[in-house]
């Protein structure tokens, strides 16, 4: 067992590293970060140009070797639960989750590697960000302490928790995939006379932006901060509830995480999208879906 909680550890370590690079490109991508900022945002040569730059192929070096890691680590605590007697049936499960996701990533990125649909954008994050939680259910399932055991109905509710948490997640990977950070400043009101209800759609091409301030995108992005708040409300009255059921670690993080996560929104449009910022916002996220799925078990 040992063995097994320091693997799941390193897996965990990993899988966070893997999101968090492969963020780093996705965003570098589209502008963030470059420079002279915001003009390069919306200038396709100079888009294409920080494509190519030093920091996005390191991050791609180290993208894939964090992968080619993660799957030794992976197959490593497979034979290590397959090899105890009677097998550790509970760990191998997230074991499996875990390797099914990093296979699907693995397939997903190489048939989509030149694709610019949100849907690709989608797949990738929402698909790292779920085998993180995965990868933290294996850490705690390793460290062989009893935790209260929750009801059904409790249960439902982290579920649908969870559920609202991914639909959220989904709509800032819309909002990133369709340039549409900058559509409602966070210093006025955000008019969406201009906006397009087929930004909502992930299989519409995206294209490139017109302008830092694209119109199109404004109520796309309103959904997603008003999605932001509401989010919050919920994650934040689980916490309190995981609280009084001694899921102390949880509920810290399910009222702490939500506030800081509004908070940083705010901030990351009205400094205008730095880079540090929208990855801080990615980490946090998968932190909390983290949170959240730990009160299913």
């Amino acid at each position: 067992m040992r063995t097994l909680r320091a693997l799941a550890f390193a897996c965990a370590a990993l899988v966070l590293a893997i999101t968090t690079l492969s963020a780093f490109i996705r965003l570098s991508r589209t502008g963030l970060g470059c420079e002279p900022w915001p003009q390069c945002y919306a200038v396709e040569a100079l888009r294409i140009a920080s494509m190519d730059n030093a920091a996005i192929g390191a991050a791609r070096i180290a993208h894939r070797i964090s992968a080619s890691a993660v799957l030794l680590v992976i197959i490593a605590a497979l034979m290590v639960a397959l090899a105890r007697n009677p097998p550790l049936r509970r760990q191998g499960r997230f074991v499996l989750w875990l390797l099914g996701l990093a296979a699907f990533l693995a397939a997903f990125g190489r048939a989509t590697a030149d694709s610019l649909l949100p849907a690709v954008t989608l797949g990738n994050l929402l698909a790292g960000l779920a085998m993180f939680a995965v990868a933290c259910a294996f850490v705690r399932s390793a460290g062989g302490r009893e935790r209260p055991a929750l009801s059904p109905a409790w249960r439902a509710g982290a579920w649908v928790a969870a559920g609202l948490l991914l639909l959220q997640m989904a709509l800032g990977g819309l909002v990133s995939a369709n340039h549409a950070g900058l559509s409602c400043p966070a210093s006025s009101a955000c008019v969406i006379d201009g906006a397009s209800w087929a930004l909502f759609n992930p299989f519409h091409a995206a294209g490139d932006p017109a302008q830092p301030l694209n119109p199109a995108g404004a109520l796309l992005h309103l959904s997603h901060r008003i999605g932001g708040l509401l989010v919050a409300l919920v994650l934040v009255g689980l916490g309190l509830a995981a609280w009084r059921r001694r899921r102390r670690v949880a509920a810290a993080l399910l009222v702490l995480l939500p506030l800081l996560q509004v908070a940083a929104g705010v901030l990351l449009v009205s400094a205008g999208l730095p880079l540090a910022l929208a990855l801080l916002h990615n980490v946090m996220a998968a932190v909390l879906l983290a949170a959240t799925a730990s009160l299913l078990d």
